[in-house]
């Protein structure tokens, strides 16, 4: 059975308070250590771990991208809107190292997260989707981005991304975020009492949040990566040994009480746009 505790969250409005489902350190820990090293296994285990979380049949889904590649995986918690929140992490590794910071450190975080927010009531739609193929140039995200109608993209509130968790306290690219979504982080941040800082990652590569960016979806990633740490990345020193898990559990925290915010204070934008050249 999923343990979990509750915590407050101050929303926006003043006064308003939302209780948040918070599995506990255990579990998050548990979900961590069951990483696979094949790319298609871990495909597979985070599908389950949807289900476990309360993803219910009719509400999950593969997307083939490629026929070599392990699919897509996507979990749809309707609300009463057809506005989007889009969470999303990709669940591939490169061949070096177990690949637990990069990435089953967000991709396993996805379903602990799909079971916070299903626990309460929602105005906008929740998507998780782990994304494949990231490591080969973003194949996933791109792919799932490119299907998307005009109109489905109108929808999209905000792609909230999950890449490379729990090396140290939350970080955010914010050269690379939308400003609503930065500040109702920092909003979550003050009011939950856990860091976050920023940390641009735009010398150390790219994320599947600029595959929202071209079609001028709102995206923010949100990470773990320093100068110091950068060098696990893509090595044999990723694996659980790399992972500080009191920092890890703090942004699963933080994470879930952004999430539950961001459906108080997002609207669905009101328009189309066309990819950028």
């Amino acid at each position: 059975m999923l343990r979990c505790v509750l915590f407050t969250l101050l929303a926006l409005q003043a006064g308003a308070q939302q209780a948040v489902r918070l599995l506990d350190q255990a579990k998050i820990e548990s979900r961590l250590k069951g990483f696979s090293r094949k790319n298609e296994e871990r495909e597979a285990i985070v599908k389950q771990l949807f289900r476990e979380s309360g993803c219910q049949d009719n509400q999950v889904s593969e997307q083939v991208v490629e026929p070599a590649l392990p699919p897509n995986v996507i979990c749809v918690l309707p609300g009463k809107t057809d506005g989007i929140i889009l969470v999303g992490a990709h669940t591939d590794k490169v061949d070096a190292g177990d690949g637990v910071v990069d990435n089953w450190s967000g991709a396993s975080l996805l379903p602990s997260l799909l079971y916070s927010i299903h626990g309460q009531k929602r105005r906008h739609t929740f998507i998780f989707v782990g994304f494949t193929g990231e490591e080969k140039g973003l194949l996933g995200s791109d792919f799932y981005a490119r299907k998307l109608t005009p109109g489905q993209r109108t929808k999209i509130a905000g792609m909230v991304n999950l890449d490379t968790l729990g090396l140290g306290p939350t970080e955010v690219w914010a050269s690379h975020a939308d400003q609503p979504l930065l500040d109702a982080l920092a909003h979550s941040a003050r009011s939950l009492k856990l860091p976050v800082t920023v940390m641009n990652a735009d010398d150390f590569g790219t994320a599947d949040s600029e595959s929202f960016a071209q079609f001028s979806i709102p995206r923010i990633t949100i990470h773990s990566l320093t100068l110091d740490t950068l060098p696990v990345l893509h090595s044999s020193r990723d694996t659980i040994h790399a992972i500080q898990m009191a920092d890890y559990y703090a942004t699963y925290r933080l994470l879930a009480g952004y999430l539950a915010f961001l459906d108080s204070y997002l609207d669905a934008p009101a328009a189309p746009t066309s990819p950028k050249p």
